[in-house]
Formats: C-alpha cells, structure tokens, sequence
C-alpha cells in the first residue's frame, strides 16, 4: 500500500469548496514530456504523427531541459488554473510572473537535475529575467507549434469531463465524483486524498477550496499544486481520450452529423459560449425560423439550454451536449 499521498481537507457537505478548471499550461508541460517519451504515451500516437515535424528544435530543448521527463516540474508553469483561460493569456501570465517564486521554483529543480541539465539551470537561476523572457518565448512557439492546431478538440475533451464530473457533484455528492476521478484519489473523512510516489502532505482547504484540473496530454497520472500563491490544485487524467482524440474537426463535425443530422451538429458544436437565436441564424447562414427550430430540437433532447436574457433568448450546451461532443473525439 503507498504511504505517500496528499490530503486536501474540506469542509462537510461544501460543495462550494469544489471548482473546476482547464490549463494550457499543463497540457504544454506534458506535451513536451509526451515528445521526449513517446513510446510510454499510446493515447497520444495520433497526436504525435500529426506535430512531430513541426516542432522548433530550440524552444523545445529549452522547455525540455525545464520540464524533464517526470516528477516535479516548476509550478510556476501551471500556477493558476481557470474556467475561461486562454493560451494566450497563460503566456502573457507567464511571461510577467514574479522572479521570486520562479527562483523558488528553480532551486528545486537543481537537486533534481544532473549534467548539462543541470548547469542550464543554474544559468537560469543567475539570470531569472532572461530566462523567464527565453521560456515565455519557447513557451509561445512550442504551443504554437504542437497545441494550437489541435487545442479545439483539446479543450472539447477538456470540458466535457468537467461537465460529467460536475453533473455527478450535483447528483451522488463531492465523495462519489471524487472516488471516481482516477484510482490514485479517494475521498476520505472529509478529503480528497492523492496517492503519490514521493510527496506526503495534509493540508486543510476549508478556507481556500480545492480546484481540480482535467489533462488530456497527461493521461497516465495525477500532480498537484501545494503551495501558495498557487490554490490547492490537483491535475486528474481526463476521461474518454483514445487515440484519435486529435483527429480533424471536420471529422468530428462528420460524425456528429450522422447522428444528429449536419446542421444540429454544427449548431450543437458551436454552443460553447451562449449565442441568441438571430447569431445562431447568422452564424449558420439559415432562417430564423429554421434556427429556432433546431434549437428547440437540442433543447428538448438535453443538449443545450435556453435562457431569457430581457427581450433575448440565449442557448448553451449543457452538461450532456459537452458530454456527447467530447465523446465524438
């Protein structure tokens, strides 16, 4: 049985002290990681056939030699997962974080380093502002390379599983969907409880709550983020990911079709962020009326909902829309 493992106290029944989030970030550190390792990721092949010959040699050494192929990674690369974070605001983030805690952050990295590695990141160490520019900047290529052509069905698989999770705190409790996030957690006497290697730790979250991270690139595991700045976080394998999960959208968009016909599905897959019946109608080059009509169709099956905003009707996938679109990945 492993002895190690990190316990985030939470308060009986709060199930406020439970959030949800999505970092690029991690998903990047972990795609650098996949890179170097490929025979030990699977679900990622097609992943890989698709972005191995794009990659930018340097920036991707540097991030390489930061990230390492497993344990610890700086936390100031993930420091702060959020429901509406986008790539670019992560590398704005990053590239303006705070010299001491990265310091912080890089002095750990040396005792777990050897060799070149090593001595590279001592040259960091010496000259933090340079090296915080040089990583923002692989930061950017690297994504831009490797995650920004497929980041669209990323983040669909993303929120999907916070959708299903959510929907299960809603109906069976914060200890039924914490048991089932990965076989490395359980809910125990209050906490969320992560089995690791290395690390022990118990800390109490009644006054900061918990935020849980779904990865698609880390498919393999569980991490957690302990120390402050950084909210108590635990990065969980996301459900649903095979192997085509980075095939092209227009493939998805296909299969989606055939089963809800291709103007619902084109509707449905653009129901990320709500929309009113005039730029859904818009958006899709059809009628109003015809627009209308679709939506009540979705809206009667469960895949979105519809709100009244004043004179405005606005329409949003619901939890099963973000579970039917992830599953079509």
């Amino acid at each position: 049985m492993n002895r190690n493992f990190v316990e985030f106290g939470l308060a009986p029944g709060d199930i406020s002290a439970i959030r949800f989030g999505i970092s690029p970030g991690h998903e990047l550190c972990h795609a650098v990681r996949v890179l170097q390792r490929p025979a030990e990721h699977p679900l990622q092949w097609g992943w890989l056939r698709a972005v191995r010959g794009r990659l930018p040699r340097e920036p991707f050494e540097l991030l390489a030699v930061l990230i390492g192929v497993d344990g610890y990674m700086p936390d100031f690369l993930t420091s702060e997962p959020g429901w509406d974070l986008e790539p670019d605001e992560e590398a704005a983030r990053l590239r303006a974080a705070p010299v001491a805690p990265m310091l912080v952050d890089l002095h750990k990295m040396v005792p777990r380093s050897s060799g070149a590695r090593q001595q590279a990141i001592l040259r960091m160490i010496a000259e933090p502002e340079r090296a915080r520019a040089m990583i923002a900047d692989a930061w950017v290529e690297v994504w831009a390379a490797v995650l920004a052509p497929v980041w669209t069905q990323l983040e669909r698989l993303l929120r999907a599983d916070i959708a299903v999770r959510s929907r299960r705190v809603a109906t069976a409790g914060i200890a039924a969907m914490a048991g089932e996030l990965h076989p490395s957690i359980v809910w125990h006497e209050n906490a969320v409880r992560v089995g690791l290697r290395l690390h022990h730790e118990v800390l109490d979250c009644r006054g900061s709550g918990l935020v849980l991270v779904p990865s698609v690139m880390s498919s393999y595991g569980c991490m957690v983020l302990t120390e402050p700045p950084a909210q108590p976080t635990v990065f969980y394998p996301a459900q649903g990911v095979t192997e085509t999960w980075a095939r092209d959208p227009g493939a998805t968009a296909s299969a989606l079709g055939a089963l809800i016909g291709p103007a619902r599905a084109a509707i449905l897959l653009a129901a990320r962020d709500a929309r009113t019946t005039s730029q859904v109608a818009a958006d899709h080059g059809i009628a109003v009326s015809t627009a209308s009509h679709h939506l009540a169709v979705l809206r009667e099956g469960g895949l979105i909902v519809s709100t009244r905003d004043g004179a405005r009707m606005l329409h949003l996938r619901t939890p099963l829309g973000e579970a039917l679109v992830g599953a079509m990945l």
